[in-house]
């Protein structure tokens, strides 16, 4: 089974994400940006103990649940004082954004093969792309995220020998 591998270190550089999307409901967001910030929280936060980022909002709009920090994009206003609280500048300021699109990662029952992904070919930048399960055994700094999602970060945690929760 094909799987969606987000490069996050070319990804985060991106000065703009232009990507297309094969979902119709997505015409302001392409669904990407809000799986970066899932890719931020669950990879790349440093998992503070007193969590400053859930301290600094003033609407309670980020939780930590289960060792991850999420974001309610309800609740949330973007004023980005979570981005400022961040000791480790994980929080990026670009995916704060009100987001009502969110990526459902292509589910198989949506799409035919031919038109699923359309973001791995309008990525100009080389970020994202289709791998096979074999494929993903030979790589370096690869996180599983979910069946269908996989993504090359360096996994700051396990660097520092913390432990996920």
């Amino acid at each position: 089974m094909k799987k969606l591998l987000v490069d996050y270190e070319i990804c985060h550089r991106c000065p703009k994400c232009v990507v297309s999307c094969s979902y119709f409901f997505h015409p302001g967001n392409n669904g990407l940006t809000a799986l970066r910030e899932e890719i931020a929280y669950s990879l790349i936060c440093r998992r503070c103990e007193n969590h400053p980022c859930v301290q600094a909002c003033p609407n309670g709009a980020l939780k930590e649940q289960e060792g991850t920090v999420r974001r309610s994009p309800l609740l949330c206003v973007s004023c980005k004082s979570c981005s400022l609280a961040c000791p480790f500048g994980t929080i990026l300021p670009e995916l704060l954004p009100y987001l009502k699109d969110r990526c459902d990662l292509c589910r198989e029952s949506r799409l035919e093969d031919k038109q699923r992904f359309v973001c791995v070919n309008t990525c100009p930048y080389g970020a994202l792309r289709l791998v096979e399960e074999e494929e993903i055994k030979e790589m370096k700094n690869l996180q599983l995220v979910n069946n269908t999602l996989v993504v090359k970060a360096v996994d700051w945690l396990a660097l520092y020998g913390v432990k996920k929760l």
